[in-house]
């Protein structure tokens, strides 16, 4: 009796190991400088009561501009747990539940079709990878903003390149109409 439940809790384990599912990471964690990430919003002509969504959104802080400061419907999706959680408690501490929120997990797994923003900073191989996605579901006229890294096969609207204020360093922004 022992034996089998040793080997119950084993086969429990080993089911259970193979029913997680593992978010493939698509860019290291580097976070937009602040002056970017206003410059992204306005490139992307942002405007109030329009739902926004940040692929992989790290810290939340293109989200918490994007309400704060043009009072969009700003959605984040973030895997990292860590970032998601300090993203919702300082999304809390601003009293910015009801327009800004955090979604852990896949961006893969979500639904894009009613964003009229879509904001980006993964490199262009992941671009290559949200690609198909992004087209089977963006509406005509979604604008997508993607920073430094470009989606192949897609021509921008418009180029900016930009030298950060902090640290001399340059950033492009490139603008997508659907």
């Amino acid at each position: 009796m022992r034996k089998l439940g040793t080997f119950l809790l084993c086969a429990a384990g080993l089911l259970a190991q193979e029913g997680k599912e593992t978010v493939e990471k698509l860019a290291p964690y580097y976070p937009t400088p602040e002056t970017i990430v206003d410059k992204m919003l306005r490139l992307g002509g942002l405007r109030a009561g329009e739902k926004m969504v940040d692929l992989g959104s790290g810290d939340g802080r293109i989200v918490i501009l994007a309400a704060k400061k043009y009072h969009a419907d700003a959605t984040g999706i973030e895997y990292d747990l860590d970032l998601f959680r300090k993203s919702v408690s300082k999304i809390r501490s601003l009293g910015l539940q009801k327009i800004a929120r955090i979604i852990p997990g896949d961006i893969f797994k979500q639904n894009y079709s009613s964003a009229d923003l879509v904001t980006v900073y993964l490199m262009t191989d992941s671009n290559e990878k949200i690609r198909p996605l992004l087209e089977r579901q963006l509406r005509k006229g979604t604008r997508v903003v993607s920073h430094d890294f470009e989606f192949r096969g897609w021509k921008p609207i418009k180029t900016e390149n930009i030298e950060d204020d902090g640290s001399g360093r340059s950033h492009t922004l490139f603008l997508y109409q659907r």
